[in-house]
């Protein structure tokens, strides 16, 4: 998905495009590189502005579009994707900040020249570097920046500078509108890594800023947020063009007589360019966002797209260089300017281990609300929510788990009350949820979330299976096990994988034959979670050995008790045993336990294990970088790079939640579902991996004991080896990187 949500922000990059399309092809913006470099505005400059694209974010008053600053971020993607060439992203920042004034008469000013189509730059905050004193007709300001973008093109300057008042204890930050070509004033262009945007050095000797050039208001750290944010638009851009040249190079590229797509090594690689290209897409528009909330909530987001979309972008270009090979290096192929400028944006924020450090300083005391906020959207069902939740309070569970002493598997008289409401699965239809909608759905995770003692129900691996069982089951069998599994009272495993075919469900062989009044079961599977205290399972069985592999498949329930089952528990590596095999020998299942037909299983496996890729990826949710940030709040020599690498998982962790929350605000607008189960079950596996590695080096030698130390401190290895449950359950990341590549891409199968 682009930065783009809406139908209407879609139609806004479509003609952002459509416009580059007609009047910047890239052969002519190479033929203009010495112009750009020379600080000349392309030739269609004026026609841009006339379509307003550049003054989005404006408001009408001073002759700008008045749209919101998410409307101006589809436009900095849209150009970058097309590498149009110019000073648009030095000048939409620069409108940005301006907004951020609070003297009225001088912010319309400025914000009526760009407005006007005026290009112009932005020299951030830099140590000192530019200092401002009082003067007889203002302000007098003096030094030397450090290299920026589009400061040869620009007509106007907004410059930070350091006040004479400065302290020791802070920086007093000015902020004044400067004529580049005013007394005092010195640009140096020099050789741009980015090809299509001029890079310059001001010099300031004694220029005099008169006193209504002063931009009074404006919050130095609010100003970097949106100059990140607005920047890791243009990355996403850049990044974005790399996916779809890549995935159309690799389907027609060929070698050894077919499509190198073919290659899995080359398959992989592309879908993890995909998953980083749509977290850096989350993390870019959630930074957008955040502009308007507090402050720290906005400190956060930009840190995380500084981390997600800025500073990984020429990595994730260079990928795409080598997926392309010996072509892509080539001066005369365009991926080449796509690197560069990925290259350039990552170093116009600065190195991203500041970033990674403030965000870890940050996340020691605060988390990122990344929840779409519905105010009093649906107050109906809000209210009757709120009712029976407030009633709940109030019960007590009684009983442990069926399938675990955990406080959302417990059963009692409020797990009841929230089953008979519809409120453990409120999705699904009448009378087992509410039917609710994707907004319903939210405000119920927003009345749960002011309930914080209230824990809330989980259905564990039913969850996945229960679905099935609601589209396939006859009614008295849902009356059977849904109301009962919903108050906790049966438990339930999923019988699907077995020791020739683990992912590759296809290929199972465990056979289910037709008898008198049912079928007869005879198999082997294994990796079989929680078997041990299921009461039911859901089976996956060969009824057609004729049929091609994936057609000749049952799906039935089967009773766990049943005779000829035996379970063999499979202890792990942390020495405990929630995985099992299972041996079925000529197990009966009547006939009304097969959902569906006897060859119907293949659809319903598979609406079964999108159902626990969803439900895996929402584990992010859960704080996976808990002992990190315990050990940020203690201090100690290793100080640094605790906040470091908190601050990187935490960037990943976010990421994964605003892609999931685009997802959800998609389906409100009443767009099909996209991929974003897949997706985030990938990233969550390529994140518990480096917060569990990081988590592992900084707490080292913890791990030479397998159990807490007496001080209550939590244990190291207990979680680590639990990890691979994580890693494999739902799909590995490489099945899942093989449905991105296919499936979402399209790239060709063997």
């Amino acid at each position: 998905m682009t930065i783009a949500l809406t139908p209407e922000q879609q139609q806004l990059a479509e003609a952002v495009a459509q416009f580059a399309q007609r009047h910047a092809p890239v052969d002519k913006t190479r033929e203009a590189f010495d112009a750009v470099a020379r600080g000349e505005l392309p030739q269609w400059w004026d026609e841009f502005v006339v379509n307003g694209f550049h003054a989005v974010h404006l408001p009408d008053e001073v002759g700008g579009q008045g749209g919101t600053l998410l409307d101006c971020a589809c436009v900095l993607e849209a150009a970058a994707t097309a590498m149009l060439p110019g000073p648009l992203v030095s000048t939409v920042i620069a409108g940005a900040l301006a907004q951020l004034a609070d003297e009225p008469e001088a912010k319309s000013a400025v914000l009526t020249r760009l407005a006007r189509g005026e290009p112009a730059s932005v020299l951030l905050p830099d140590s000192r570097r530019v200092t401002a004193r009082p003067a007889e007709t203002g302000w007098m300001i003096t030094g030397t920046a450090t290299p920026a973008p589009g400061v040869c093109a620009a007509d106007l300057l907004l410059v930070a500078a350091v006040g004479e008042t400065a302290t020791d204890t802070g920086d007093e930050i000015l902020w004044f509108v400067v004529d580049p070509t005013g007394p005092g004033v010195r640009i140096d262009a020099l050789e741009s890594t980015d090809k299509t945007v001029d890079v310059g050095v001001v010099h300031f000797d004694g220029y005099v800023a008169e006193p209504d050039s002063l931009l009074a208001g404006i919050d130095a750290v609010r100003a970097r947020c949106l100059a990140v944010a607005l920047t890791a638009c243009a990355a996403v851009g850049a990044i974005r063009w790399c996916v779809d040249a890549v995935t159309d190079h690799l389907r027609t590229r060929e070698q050894f007589g077919k499509p190198i797509g073919t290659f899995q090594a080359l398959q992989h690689q592309a879908a993890m360019l995909l998953v980083n290209c749509e977290l850096a897409t989350s993390a870019a528009w959630d930074a957008v966002r955040a502009a308007e909330e507090d402050r720290v909530q906005h400190e956060i987001a930009a840190a995380g797209a500084a981390l997600m979309a800025v500073s990984p972008a020429p990595e994730l270009v260079l990928d795409t260089l080598t997926m392309f090979g010996a072509i892509g290096f080539t001066w005369e192929h365009d991926l080449h300017l796509y690197w560069r400028k990925a290259t350039s944006l990552a170093a116009s924020i600065g190195p991203a281990g500041r970033h990674a450090h403030a965000l870890g300083e940050l996340s020691r005391t605060h988390d990122r609300d990344v929840s779409v906020k519905l105010g009093d959207q649906d107050s109906e069902f809000r209210s009757s929510v709120a009712a029976v939740l407030d009633e709940a309070a109030t019960l007590r569970n009684d009983k442990p788990g069926r399938q675990g002493d955990y406080p959302n598997l417990a059963t009692g008289p409020q797990r009841t009350l929230l089953a008979e409401a519809g409120l453990i699965a409120p999705h699904w239809p009448r009378p087992w949820g509410v039917n609710a909608t994707p907004r319903q759905q939210l405000i119920l995770d927003e009345e749960f979330a002011k309930r914080p003692d209230l824990v809330r129900p989980s259905l564990n691996i039913a969850e996945w299976i229960l679905p099935s069982v609601i589209s396939a089951a006859p009614e008295h069998l849902q009356q059977r096990f849904i109301p009962a599994t919903q108050r906790g009272e049966l438990g339930w495993c999923q019988l699907f994988s077995e020791p020739g075919a683990g992912s590759d469900l296809a290929s199972l062989t465990t056979r289910a034959t037709k008898v008198d009044g049912g079928w007869r079961i005879n198999g082997h599977k294994i990796w079989t979670s929680s078997a041990h205290t299921a009461d039911y399972g859901a089976l996956l069985a060969r009824t057609d050995p004729d049929a091609a592999k994936h057609r000749g498949l049952g799906y039935f329930i089967v009773d766990m008790r049943a005779e000829g089952i035996e379970l063999q528990p499979i202890r792990q590596a942390n020495g405990e045993a929630h995985f099992n095999e299972v041996f079925l020998d000529d197990v009966f299942v009547p006939d009304e336990m097969l959902l569906g037909g006897p060859t119907d299983g293949w659809g319903l496996a598979i609406a079964t294990m999108a159902q626990e890729r969803v439900a895996i990826s929402g584990y992010v949710n859960a704080d996976r970088a808990g002992i990190l940030r315990r050990l940020a709040n203690e201090g100690g020599p290793d100080q640094h790079r605790v906040l470091s690498a908190l601050g990187e998982a935490d960037a990943y962790a976010n990421a994964i939640k605003v892609l999931a929350v685009r997802e959800v605000i998609r389906l409100l607008d009443g767009q099909p579902a996209g991929p974003a189960s897949s997706i985030a079950k990938v990233a969550m596996n390529v994140m518990l991996r480096r917060t569990f590695k990081a988590t592992l080096e900084l707490t080292a030698p913890a791990a030479l004991t397998e159990r807490a130390a007496a001080d209550d401190s939590p244990s190291v290895v207990e979680p680590y080896f639990h990890l691979p449950a994580e890693l494999i359950g739902g799909g590995t990341k490489e099945i899942q990187l093989n449905i991105i590549a296919q499936m979402i891409l399209g790239l060709p199968r063997r």
